[in-house]
């Protein structure tokens, strides 16, 4: 059971966790959450919402459960309806304290996501993302000072008012466990400075973190007993972040990582058997934690030798998986990718050759820090079905990574290319835009739209 929930935990965590990126010559790992970004804000919402409901399965939320539905009233509701509105009125408390903060970070992110392309700051992030896995580990926690956490702890109580008071203070009270789950997403927001996105998105993680706390309350279910499989999804969460912390260093040094890291199918083997050795010891230390077991001597001892080979693992085993076959046999061309697409750096010189040549033009407006950009250079302008119908292109990468940059800004305003990134525009060979992208497109989707400009 417990190496089914680590297994389980990891996946999932491992899908959701946030991470900004902007390596060029590997194809930047993002995580899976950013990646849905890329193929849209309601899925990348949508995985926000189960990043919430990972987050209340850890040893510091899910026990407070059942307790904290009896504090606001609702197990001994006079109806069904009345244990309904007092659980919608602890989550809507609980969804009023994260949307903020979404919103504030998307407004006080912009920049940030330029920012990624210093090493120093990429280093800083590292050490973040080390800090918040140690205190998965148990090596720390974020804990409030104890006068406040005492004084937080008697917010609310019986009624509408008492329920959303205390769902309005659930997140501060159980911040050991919260915390590091949000500051990470808290941190991706900022790469998005997208404030209804940020919104959303935190006000989403809010309804999943509520979502068992309104089971319990609404329909009176009767939730699993608590047991060591949380501290499975505790160490999943720990793994998770010391591998993001591996991945900010391994993007910030691309040519380096490269020489190093080789995707040969025994290197993919040799990463998922020290996965599979980390997952055996982590299942080992949840049997360890079981009442009366005979490994709890060895709990700690074997909680500590679970984390180097699967932090290790899952590290080599998403750097392979990401890695574009195209830079795996060395390959050159594309931004970033490696792949075969013929790119134009010079605006004037891309357009003078379209309309010398009467050919179409493809525009790629693309940054370091843009999460869409880097999944359209990994899967899309790397598939053969589009370097195929490009070939009769001249193609256009256009850098904006640098939102200072007095070219890059006069070629947006020409484009009209205002909002967020990617933007990828295609131009007819009479110079008239045909169609214009604004999100992650899969490659048969391209590949017929440029098929379809003339």
């Amino acid at each position: 059971m417990e190496a089914r929930v680590v297994g389980l935990a990891v996946a999932a965590l491992v899908g959701l966790a946030p991470r900004a990126s902007h390596a060029d010559s590997l194809g930047s790992d993002t995580g899976a959450f950013e990646r849905a970004l890329a193929h849209g804000p309601a899925i990348a919402v949508a995985a926000s919402y189960v990043f919430g409901l990972a987050t209340s399965l850890t040893p510091c939320v899910y026990p407070m459960i059942a307790i904290t539905v009896s504090v606001f009233g609702a197990k001994n509701a006079r109806s069904r309806a009345e244990g309904t509105l007092l659980s919608l009125a602890f989550v809507l408390g609980i969804v009023s304290l994260f949307t903020p903060l979404g919103v504030a970070s998307a407004l006080t992110g912009r920049g940030f996501g330029s920012a990624l392309g210093n090493p120093v700051v990429v280093g800083v992030l590292a050490l973040v993302f080390a800090a918040l896995a140690a205190s998965l580990f148990g090596a720390f926690e974020f804990a409030l000072p104890s006068g406040l956490h005492n004084r937080l702890s008697r917010v609310g109580g019986r009624g509408y008012r008492g329920a959303y008071a205390l769902g309005l203070v659930c997140g501060f009270v159980a911040a050991p466990c919260v915390g590091p789950f949000l500051f990470g997403l808290l941190g991706w927001i900022a790469t998005t400075r997208n404030a209804l996105l940020g919104s959303a998105a935190m006000a989403s993680y809010g309804l999943g973190l509520g979502t068992l706390f309104f089971l319990v309350g609404a329909f009176a279910v009767n939730l699993p007993k608590a047991g060591p499989w949380m501290l499975g999804v505790k160490w999943a969460a720990g793994v998770t972040m010391a591998e993001m912390a591996l991945g900010y260093v391994r993007d910030a040094m691309p040519l380096a990582a490269r020489s190093l890291i080789r995707p040969t199918p025994g290197a993919l083997v040799l990463a998922f058997v020290t996965l599979g050795v980390g997952l055996s010891l982590a299942s080992a230390y949840l049997a360890s934690e079981r009442p009366r077991s005979r490994l709890a001597p060895r709990s700690r001892a074997l909680h500590l030798a679970s984390i180097a080979p699967a932090v290790i693992g899952l590290f080599l085993v998403v750097t392979f998986v990401e890695v574009p076959v195209s830079v795996a046999l060395g390959s050159g061309g594309s931004p970033g990718t490696g792949a075969s697409l013929s790119w134009e750096s010079n605006e004037a010189t891309a357009v003078a050759r379209a309309a010398a040549e009467h050919r179409p033009l493809l525009i790629d407006f693309g940054a370091a820090w843009c999460v869409a950009c880097k999944e359209l250079e990994r899967v899309t302008f790397a598939d053969a079905r589009v370097r195929g119908s490009g070939a009769r292109y001249v193609s256009l990468h256009v850098d904006a990574t640098d939102e200072d940059d007095p070219v890059v800004n006069t070629l947006r305003r020409k484009y009209r290319v205002t909002e967020g990134l990617p933007v990828v525009l295609l131009v007819g060979s009479d110079g008239k835009e045909a169609l214009r992208f604004t999100e992650f497109v899969p490659p048969d989707r391209f590949a017929a739209a440029l098929d379809s400009v003339r």
